[in-house]
């Protein structure tokens, strides 16, 4: 059947008769020439308007607008050579290592052997007298014949009955019970040597001759353990961290280097990668430093290059990986700001000059001549001289810091890792040891710790039975906390009635009502000297705070390994409740 012709269309369309729906499948515009040439020519329609718009507008007063072909530039450069812990008031400054990178320096602390009488590290104890029988071995007959005779002169002791660290811990039990008077303590040779003793005390059946030589293998034990693990200097028993740049108070490391006749500063380096923008000026000198060395080069500038520029030339297809116009700052936003200003505004009035300087350089630039195109020559004068302001500074100070440190650093597991929490429920904060040190010197799990020292208390104190009676209601009057977990109490500061600290505190156990003692050296700041532990109360923030303790390795620009034990600190995860209560009513 064929459709009906419509003889009248438009009379169709106005009287709305026999309605359909019209669809067409193609759009297309209908160009009336081929040539597109003049289309791209961007033509200015109206040249007077247009010139007269830029008169009006002051675009007539530019400047010549030259291009730069070369740049000559000299550069002091100076290598830092003094470095001060300012932790104490009374830090002495003292030489920096030319062998060592900054984070070594900066973040080394000394290696724990005893939380109070309990020896700790066996690991380390038994690698020192594993180098000592190795020595004895390589020498001659008499010496490796006395062998046996430091065994029992530094013996590994054996647990005793009363030993809980050890005994409520089977795996570390059996690791110490395995090598108990079978093996050689050498940190306790180590010691007797370090405290002016010889190596010879107390060993029978030597010669003169023998005596000395036992005497110089016990200096080479000595520095052996002294260069194979970083630890800070001026360790004293009224100064068990030593010379130490991690301040406890503050969770962070604090620290000074001297370069170039100037002081710079970390006063907040948590740790992990140190770089220029950890330091700032600061007054005051730390003694004599390496002379400057200055550098004159004549270089070519290139035009900074970024994804999403602007191109300069007409109908170019940009790149659209980065897209400007998403970025939506607030008006309070500065940084950012700025940054969009530069790069949709002036990005093609911006240079890049190279200059290679070594690492561990203080460089500041003397002066800046830039010839260009027309072969003009101009003066570059830095932009905080005018303006007073001023971006890639150390504070105030001139020129910038390329720290003496290193490009890569293995870090171990970690030893030690606290979490520090505000625990509003109960208006405290809890130092979580999350991985503790055992006494063989890995690190586990400190609630499987807890609960198997728990587990063990409970077995040497069980409760006798009773038949009392008793009431259909009892009451406890608190409840139980988890062993690793470690509160901090505000208190006040000494001379202010408003500021507040976080003062270490303990909680009793559940079994014999002994305190808890904390099973990390974190934690036990202070402890093992009868000392109090306090915490600025603006360390702990909300979002809590996070300490790992662990060895980090690296290879110096000479080749030789660096080795150190540091504390790194990290963001937490946010508040906990740990559940405490009081006075609560249970059924019988």
């Amino acid at each position: 059947m064929s459709e009906p012709r419509i003889a009248d269309l438009a009379g169709a369309l106005t009287r709305r008769e026999n309605p359909t729906v019209g669809v067409w499948n193609r759009l297309e515009g209908r160009p009336r020439t081929t040539d597109f040439s003049r289309a791209l020519r961007a033509e200015v329609r109206d040249p007077l308007w247009l010139l007269a718009r830029q008169w009006q507008l002051g675009e007539f007063q530019g400047s010549d607008a030259g291009s730069p072909v070369t740049a000559t530039y000299s550069v002091t450069a100076s290598a830092p050579g003094r470095f001060r812990s300012d932790v104490t008031p009374d830090g002495s400054p003292g030489p920096l290592p030319p062998d060592r990178p900054l984070e070594t320096v900066a973040e080394r602390r000394p290696l724990p052997f005893a939380f109070g009488a309990e020896p700790i590290s066996f690991d380390l104890r038994l690698a020192l007298g594993r180098r000592w029988l190795r020595l004895l071995a390589r020498s001659s007959s008499g010496l490796r014949d006395s062998a046996g005779q430091f065994v029992t002169l530094y013996p590994i002791a054996a647990p005793g009955p009363d030993d809980a660290a050890l005994l409520a811990h089977p795996e570390v039990w059996a690791a110490t019970l395995a090598v108990a008077g079978r093996r050689l303590d050498g940190y306790l040779l180590y010691q007797h040597v370090k405290g002016g003793g010889r190596a010879s005390d107390g060993v029978r059946r030597l010669s003169p001759q023998e005596r000395t030589q036992l005497d110089a293998l016990g200096s080479r034990l000595t520095g052996w353990f002294d260069d194979l693990i970083d630890q800070p200097g001026g360790i004293k028993p009224d100064r068990p961290s030593g010379d130490s740049a991690w301040d406890p108070r503050r969770l962070e490391h604090r620290f000074s280097i001297g370069a170039g006749g100037q002081v710079l500063s970390a006063a907040e380096y948590p740790g992990g990668e140190l770089d220029w923008h950890a330091f700032s000026a600061a007054p005051g000198s730390l003694g004599s430093t390496p002379a400057p060395v200055t550098l004159n080069r004549t270089v070519f500038p290139s035009p900074v290059r970024y994804s999403g520029m602007p191109l300069p030339r007409w109908w170019a297809v940009e790149d659209g990986k980065t897209n400007f116009a998403a970025v939506t700052p607030d008006s309070t936003d500065l940084a950012r700001l700025i940054f969009l200003e530069f790069a949709l505004v002036f990005s093609n009035d911006w240079y890049q000059l190279p200059c290679d300087l070594p690492a561990g350089t203080l460089a500041s630039v003397q002066g800046l001549c830039v010839t260009d195109v027309f072969g003009e020559r101009r003066w570059i004068t830095p932009a905080g001289a005018a303006e007073h302001w001023s971006m890639y500074t150390l504070g105030g100070g001139p020129g910038i810091l390329l720290p003496p440190g290193t490009p890569k650093v293995a870090t171990g597991p970690a030893l030690e890792d606290v979490a520090l929490v505000r625990d509003e429920s109960a208006n405290l904060v809890w130092g979580i040891e999350q991985t503790v040190r055992t006494t063989t010197g890995e690190g586990r799990a400190g609630d499987e710790m807890a609960a198997e020292s728990l587990a063990f208390r409970r077995r040497q104190h069980q409760a006798p039975a009773t038949d009392d009676a008793r009431a259909p209601i009892a009451y406890e009057v608190m409840s139980s906390v988890p062993e690793n977990w470690i509160p901090f109490i505000p208190v006040h500061v000494p001379g202010d009635s408003r500021a507040v600290q976080l003062q270490r505190a303990a909680m009793p156990s559940e079994v014999d009502a002994s305190l808890i003692r904390p099973r990390t050296a974190l934690l036990r700041e202070g402890f093992d000297h009868g000392d109090s532990y306090f915490v600025n109360e603006e360390e702990v923030p909300r979002t809590g705070t996070r300490l790992t303790v662990a060895y980090n390795r690296t290879r110096t620009k000479t080749g030789r390994v660096a080795l150190w034990l540091s504390v790194r600190r990290d963001v937490g995860r946010g508040e906990r409740s740990s559940g405490l209560s009081f006075d609560l009513a249970k059924g019988t």
